[in-house]
């Protein structure tokens, strides 16, 4: 039986690729990942015995971005951050993992967030929407939207204005 401690561990590489995915940035998204671990490990009480730990975290980290979001930021330069990706062969795999990349970078930060717990961190609804403090409809609503709008991106097809024309 593994104890908090390392419950909390094995969670890092998952934790890791959804920071990757919502912020792009390596250096960034490992600096969101050892502060959710800090985070983490600081209110490991507060946790509730027997629930996912893992959601428990992706909404400690979901409050961590949100908060940055809000805080000006600080004036950095960007490292070349082109290093060969694991397990994508040849160019081709690289320029759709780029592409698809840029497209989750355009989505709204509401529905990026929803669409990569979703579909990368193979969260059910009920646990997004407990991560992000969110109501149930509200996840199954968003993901929708992303979806579409990512569908849409990848497509090249124009986005649908949020304005609707009144006559």
């Amino acid at each position: 039986m593994q104890d908090d401690g390392e419950r909390l561990i094995a969670c890092i590489p998952r934790l890791r690729r959804y920071a990757r995915a919502l912020l792009g940035g390596r250096a960034d998204a490992d600096d969101l990942v050892q502060d959710t671990i800090e985070r983490g490990w600081d209110k490991l009480s507060s946790w509730r015995r027997g629930s996912d730990m893992r959601a428990w975290l992706f909404g400690i980290m979901h409050n961590l971005h949100v908060d940055s979001q809000r805080r000006p930021a600080l004036a950095t330069e960007a490292l070349d951050d082109d290093l060969p990706l694991a397990g994508v062969d040849g160019s081709a795999g690289r320029l759709a993992l780029r592409d698809m990349d840029r497209a989750l970078q355009q989505l709204p930060p509401e529905q990026r967030d929803v669409l990569l717990l979703v579909a990368l961190e193979e969260l059910s609804y009920d646990e997004v929407a407990a991560a992000l403090d969110i109501p149930l409809g509200t996840v199954m609503s968003r993901l929708s939207r992303a979806r579409e709008r990512l569908r849409l991106i990848m497509a090249g097809q124009p986005l649908p204005s949020p304005l609707k024309v009144v006559k």
